[in-house]
């Protein structure tokens, strides 16, 4: 890895963000010459879950921006919360950052490698005067602390001599007290009508093992002490939060302010440099919401342990996850992100705007291919049993790179049940018995017998091949309809799972909902035996393919596998749900 945010090119990246107020007041701090030029943005994800669409506009923003003002941007993540983190989490952001196309700087960085730096800051709090060790319980805290219209209490141990309060900080971290029993809080005011600054804890005990410190610790910094501490640490200019974030940067900049500066710079990387030494800046930006999604991780982390989904990666989750398993590409999300902006407004941005992003990237960059998904048998009599006919089809309608492929035509076929009629409604341009339609690619074919079976159903069509009418009109006559098919010999069964949006209504996360079970979309997974593909699907390295006139499909699970291998559709031809 450089020392630099690298961006790695694939599809179409959409680096470039468009301009937006944060891009203007980096501008104006470089043109002031502050922080000596530098810059340098942070990814601070918790691990305690899978990163989700929202996180994805906020890397984006984060290694974009550094990227594009020939920065750097940290990974660093907030682990101060060892009893809902895990190294799964760990790992799988890690995975999805790099799959999102981003690298970041050096190496991967987390709050754990700083907690003796932050006892020691701790500790200069407390002989300062400006922390003290509090015996209030949890409970009695929040008592404490007041309300929105009603000031907050002093806690009884306000005023303890800092002395005391180090002395007994020291027994927190060796462990002399149980969960609860005390906690390290700041002395600000509280009175304030910000209840982030009434006091705020600071360290809080845990008896946990840590994924990364084991059990080296048994008191662990809020993330509001952590985080802004980190920043200074490794040289942050610019730390980009979302709104929520706001009311916490009074004690984001306090937090600073009370530490001796030189003794900031002198723990920070920029030790040895000549930049001059700025305090970071917080600046919040709106975080992204979707219509017809739930986005709080504790509602996910809810759907995946009620079962409700088959885990953090479903296709139907809007995890990156989930995401990348159901088949969008690294640059719709990337350029859905783009086209979403930044700004300081909260608002709710239309499902449709994400499902138009990836529909757009893979109607360019996606190979066809046909897919029969409920199969009905026909049969060409005038193609002699065994024989093969290789058809030579575009890859791609519109883009000849993407050059051609092999499809064998044979005497028995499959077509979609949905293609044929004997009874057809008006306007129904499709196969009916004693009519014409042409095959995709291929022949002209005219359907002579329908045989069914002891219900009544119609098992196989008796066709003939106009062999004349390859690549060329039948003489005297039009047919209009064209259908898509398969070799029922050379054709490969699969199973398709067709994914739809999981809740039916706008916002499944309103108060006024109840039971968001209520509002789960009963058809959001249809799952499909028995579909018949094209064996081209098989021979290359594509995993995403438009199969015809049925949307865009992503080969999941274990692609080694022969047997039973499953298709996820990504999104359909044509927006569904549009009025």
């Amino acid at each position: 890895m450089t020392n630099s945010t690298k961006i790695k090119q694939s599809g179409e990246p959409g680096n470039q963000l468009s301009s937006h107020f944060i891009k203007t007041l980096i501008s104006r701090d470089l043109e002031e010459g502050k922080h000596g030029g530098r810059v340098r943005t942070r990814f601070p994800p918790e691990p305690n879950g899978y990163l989700h669409i929202g996180h994805a506009k906020s890397i984006c923003l984060n290694f974009s921006v550094a990227a594009e003002y020939g920065g750097q941007c940290n990974l660093r993540f907030d682990d101060t919360n060892p009893a809902k983190e895990s190294q799964e989490y760990v790992d799988s952001i890690k995975d999805n950052i790099r799959w999102l196309g981003f690298e970041w700087n050096g190496e991967v960085r987390y709050s754990s490698s700083y907690f003796d730096t932050l006892f020691e800051f701790a500790n200069q709090l407390i002989a300062s005067g400006h922390a003290y060790v509090c015996n209030l319980s949890p409970e009695q805290s929040r008592e404490y602390r007041g309300t929105l219209m009603e000031a907050g209490r002093n806690s009884p141990d306000r005023d303890r001599p800092a002395a005391e309060s180090l002395a007994l900080f020291a027994k927190m971290r060796a462990g002399e007290f149980a969960e609860g029993e005390c906690s390290l809080r700041a002395k600000i005011d509280m009175s304030s009508p910000n209840i982030n600054m009434r006091d705020p804890v600071l360290y809080r005990i845990r008896h946990i093992s840590h994924h990364q410190t084991g059990d080296q610790w048994c008191i662990y910094p809020t993330y509001d002490f952590t985080h802004c501490i980190t920043d200074a640490l490794e040289g942050i200019t610019h730390s980009l939060c979302t709104l929520e974030f706001e009311d916490h940067r009074p004690l984001y900049d306090w937090i600073l302010n009370s530490l001796d500066l030189k003794s900031i710079r002198a723990a920070s990387v920029l030790a040895d440099s000549d930049s001059p030494y700025v305090l970071p800046r917080q600046t919040e930006f709106a975080k992204l919401k979707l219509n017809y999604t739930m986005m709080g991780k504790r509602n996910l982390r809810t759907m995946v342990e009620e079962g409700v989904v088959s885990g953090w990666d479903d296709p139907r989750m809007p995890t990156i996850a989930g995401m990348r398993r159901r088949g969008f590409t690294p640059a719709s999300l990337r350029n859905f992100c783009e086209s979403v902006g930044v700004s300081r407004r909260e608002g709710v941005v239309d499902l449709g705007m994400l499902e138009h992003a990836i529909r757009d990237d893979l109607d360019k960059h996606a190979p066809r291919a046909m897919c029969v998904m409920k199969p009905l048998k026909v049969e060409i009599g005038n193609i002699p049993e065994g024989d093969v006919i290789q058809l030579s089809l575009a890859n791609h309608p519109k883009d000849e790179s993407m050059g051609r492929r092999d499809v064998p035509l044979t005497r028995e076929i499959f077509i979609d049940r949905s293609d044929f009629e004997i009874d057809p409604l008006p306007g129904f341009k499709r196969l009916i018995a004693g009519g014409e339609v042409r095959l995709r690619g291929a022949y002209v074919i005219k359907c002579h017998h329908v045989e069914r079976d002891s219900r009544g159903e119609v098992v196989l069509l008796h066709c003939s091949a106009d062999l004349d009418t390859l690549g060329k009109k039948p003489e005297g006559r039009k047919v209009k309809g064209v259908i898509h098919w398969v070799s029922a010999t050379d054709g490969k069964t699969v199973s398709i799972r067709l994914y739809d949006r999981l809740f039916l209504v706008e916002n499944p996360e309103a108060k006024d909902i109840e039971n968001y079970r209520d509002c789960l979309n009963p058809d959001s997974l249809i799952e499909v035996s028995g579909a018949v593909v094209e064996p081209s699907v098989f021979e290359g390295s594509n995993l995403r393919f438009q199969f015809e006139r049925e949307g865009y499909f992503y080969r999941d699970g274990d692609l080694t596998a022969t047997e039973n291998p499953v298709f996820n559709r990504t999104i359909t031809l044509r927006d569904s749900w549009a009025g």
